[in-house]
């Protein structure tokens, strides 16, 4: 179905331009070792690149539920092929008996399968002439579902993702006008996906803030799902916090359906167990929610060391300067 209404503002074709037939593709790999090499990442092509990316999507939803009108290619049903067969691999591998709690160990076993079979899986959903990019993109990919060390997941994990995301932009395979298919069926099906493995093999949040994050394992759909309610008639920040609210809307809109996700996760006062949420729902219009949280990223996610020192950098997302 197409989507009748030009989208404003700019394109995931302008933010990230897709790549030469000349571009020699690369296993990418981590350039931010120290502190000071965090300037060298704002700095960046793949900066400028990702958080264009980000911030097209954000446009491309504003004021759009779940039940709007939008294109689904064939790219895009590969995509959620790809994390149904991620979905499927759960349910292939239960969790082990072990003494602790958190972490078990059976997700080592789920990863182990996704590492072996990453570059099959991207090879399917990219265009014939750019093959030779799925050693490059598949990376992003394995990089996107967790730590197989640690057993744990957080915003660099699904910051992983969304780099993966505007790799396939860059390489033809996802267009513009998939743009909603983007955020409200493949990015959707990854968020149920993730929350399985949290849920199955009880990942720890990955340095997580504790009350003080946001959220303990995600950020984006919190953008692109406050986007959603701008200019929204009847509901304003403070209804996310009613429990009929979100239960009546959590369908057509990925912000309540993340706050439906915690509330069933967490006990006790909401103000308590998600306080920056709670301190969200005071604030008078979604826009300003919307233009907050997209601050909140760039200063907690993507300025923060801990997190970036573990991005990868290759052809498509350059550590080299953008351009001024």
């Amino acid at each position: 179905m197409a989507e009748t209404q030009q989208q404003s503002g700019s394109t995931p074709e302008d933010e990230a331009p897709q790549v030469p037939d000349s571009v020699t593709f690369m296993v990418p790999k981590k350039e931010i070792s120290m502190v000071p090499d965090m300037g060298k990442w704002k700095r960046s092509q793949a900066y400028a690149d990702y958080m264009g990316f980000v911030l097209t999507l954000n446009e491309g939803v504003k004021g759009k539920k779940f039940t709007s009108e939008y294109k689904v290619s064939e790219t895009v049903e590969k995509l959620l092929d790809l994390l149904g067969t991620l979905d499927r691999w759960i349910d292939e591998t239960p969790p082990v008996d072990q003494p602790s709690r958190f972490g078990n160990k059976a997700f080592r076993t789920w990863y182990a399968k996704l590492d072996q079979e990453a570059e099959a899986l991207v090879s399917t959903v990219l265009p014939a002439d750019k093959s030779a990019a799925a050693p490059e993109i598949a990376v992003y990919l394995k990089e996107s579902v967790g730590n197989a060390t640690r057993i744990d997941y957080g915003t660099g994990h699904e910051a992983a993702f969304a780099a993966f995301l505007c790799c396939l932009c860059k390489v033809g395979a996802l267009r513009v006008d998939d743009q909603l298919a983007i955020v409200f069926q493949v990015f959707n099906k990854y968020l149920t996906v993730m929350r399985k493995l949290q849920k199955t093999y009880r990942m720890e949040p990955a340095g997580s803030q504790g009350v003080w994050g946001l959220d303990d394992f995600q950020f984006l759909p919190f953008i692109w799902g406050s986007s959603q309610f701008v200019d929204h008639p009847t509901l304003e920040p403070r209804h996310f916090l009613d429990e009929r609210v979100v239960n009546e809307h959590q369908h057509e809109y990925m912000f309540l359906d993340c706050i439906k996700f915690i509330n069933e996760m967490k006990t006790g006062p909401f103000a308590e167990h998600s306080n920056q949420l709670w301190n969200i729902s005071a604030v008078p219009s979604w826009s300003k929610v919307n233009q907050g949280l997209v601050r909140m990223y760039k200063a907690e996610c993507l300025e923060k060391f801990p997190v970036i020192q573990h991005f990868k950098f290759g052809s498509l997302l350059s550590i080299q300067s953008g351009k001024p």
